[in-house]
């Protein structure tokens, strides 16, 4: 029998630690602030954008949103960050991610004060998340380890496959439970004979963005599987890159897609979001 991880009940404890610190910051006169940018009018993002609104209602941090556009010009973009890095009241800035194509994404990411970066994409974090002395860690990465720890899953030792090799998650997925001393592979696209590396996993992660594509046979019997995916079935029914009937049986335990990493990623945004507030304060 497998145990079912679940996010919505992790992440509603880190979101009351998280209460706590924002209300002693706030007792001592600093309000934790985060500034979130959207471009267009991107039906997900405004769902995503709207969550972390009430995410900070939830916890007491202030949430300042700038609303741009479609065709809202680099430069006015590049602008705005340089105001809010500027900006003594506010302690983290994220751009919600995707912005619209004649737009240098790179360069906005770029643009992002290191110290204000909550997403952790400046490549300034980046590198120290590949140096181990990591301030911020991508939330989703850092979501999944905080499952981990949580459910007392043993990570040294122990054979992490990861499949998907995305800046946002595979990557630093790989350094962070190589950090926590596990023996990682990174797989991908090209990975030749994919179903015998993933059964090899004692920690199978999937990040792949493909519905349902880890089938039972790529699981080890008794793997802990973690499933980052977002998808649409054939159905329109949300579900994540592991086949999660065919595979639970043979796990020890499982995330479940909706209710798992998904919850673990904007509390984690939260997170950072304190972390910022408290290294400015």
């Amino acid at each position: 029998m497998y145990t079912l991880i679940d996010g919505k009940k992790v992440a509603g404890q880190v979101l009351e630690k998280i209460a706590k610190e924002v209300a002693t910051l706030k007792a001592a006169g600093k309000t934790v602030t985060l500034a979130v940018i959207i471009v267009g009018d991107d039906p997900a993002s405004r769902v995503y954008v709207n969550n972390k609104k009430l995410d900070c209602e939830k916890v007491g941090i202030r949430s300042l949103e700038y609303a741009l556009p479609a065709d809202t010009k680099q430069e006015e973009l590049m602008a705005l960050i340089g105001d809010l890095n500027s900006r003594d009241d506010v302690d983290g800035i994220l751009c919600q991610l995707p912005i619209p194509k004649h737009l240098d994404e790179k360069a906005v990411l770029n643009a992002i004060s290191p110290k204000k970066d909550v997403d952790a994409f400046h490549p300034e974090n980046v590198g120290h998340i590949m140096l181990g002395d990591f301030v911020f860690l991508p939330c989703t990465p850092a979501g999944v380890m905080e499952l981990l720890h949580a459910y007392n899953v043993p990570i040294e030792g122990k054979h992490c496959v990861v499949v998907g090799r995305s800046n946002i998650v595979g990557k630093p997925m790989a350094m962070l439970t190589l950090k926590e001393n596990a023996t990682v592979t990174l797989c991908h696209s090209k990975t030749r004979d994919l179903p015998s590396i993933t059964r090899q996993a004692d920690i199978l992660i999937a990040a792949v963005g493909i519905a349902k594509f880890i089938k039972a046979d790529m699981v080890k019997e008794g793997a802990v599987v973690i499933d980052v995916g977002m998808n649409r079935d054939e159905n329109g029914k949300l579900c994540g890159d592991v086949d999660f009937d065919a595979v639970a049986e043979k796990s020890t335990a499982i995330t479940p897609v909706p209710g798992g990493v998904g919850p673990m990623t904007r509390a984690m945004l939260l997170e950072n979001t304190i972390t910022a507030a408290k290294s400015r304060k």
